[in-house]
């Protein structure tokens, strides 16, 4: 399905918006004032505030999954594929726009019963977690699949934290930690 520009512009300010200010300090009208459009047009291509921020939720994955999965199999075959995760990682770390992970900004925001934008998140981190796995399954084909499952379990939460505790020190030691820990697991 082709994504009008109008619609994809609106979908990039509203990610650079709620990526920076956070999704509840970042109104519709200065959704409207940046993409420099008018209200009409907004609500021509999304229902809701909810609405647009489901397509910035999905943005910020589909480039995201598109990125770690290049940077990750362009490594050397085996265990420096499972570590690139955590390069990958520092990379995005050290970018001027690094500012934690989009999911968990948005999930902190929104009130506990919004099953519509969390159902969005929980799918994303599924998604997640689907890739680690095939990533782990594809370099350690030997391995039994409750082995592949355990050890992306913990190779996800290991990111998780990674992401969550870089963000709230400013420091890439926990990205650097956690990427030891990983390479001690395997």
């Amino acid at each position: 399905m082709k994504v009008s520009a109008t619609r994809q512009k609106i979908i990039e300010t509203a990610t650079s918006l709620f990526y920076k200010n956070g999704y509840n300090l970042t109104g519709i009208n200065e959704i409207i004032a940046e993409a420099g459009i008018a209200k009409a047009t907004l609500y021509s291509h999304f229902k809701s505030k909810e609405d647009i921020c489901i397509a910035y939720l999905k943005y910020k994955n589909d480039t995201f999954i598109i990125e770690i999965e290049k940077f990750c199999t362009t490594q050397k075959k085996g265990k420096a594929q499972l570590v690139a995760i955590f390069d990958f990682l520092l990379n995005f770390f050290q970018s001027n726009d690094f500012n934690g992970c989009w999911c968990i900004r948005t999930v902190a925001e929104i009130p506990s019963d919004n099953e519509y934008i969390r159902g969005e998140i929980q799918g994303q981190k599924k998604d997640f977690l689907k890739f680690i796995e095939k990533l782990t399954q594809d370099n350690f084909p030997e391995k039994s699949q409750d082995s592949v499952e355990n050890l992306s379990k913990q190779i996800y939460l290991l990111y998780e934290s990674a992401v969550a505790e870089s963000h709230l020190h400013q420091d890439n030691w926990p990205i650097q930690t956690t990427k030891e820990l990983l390479i001690q697991l395997i």
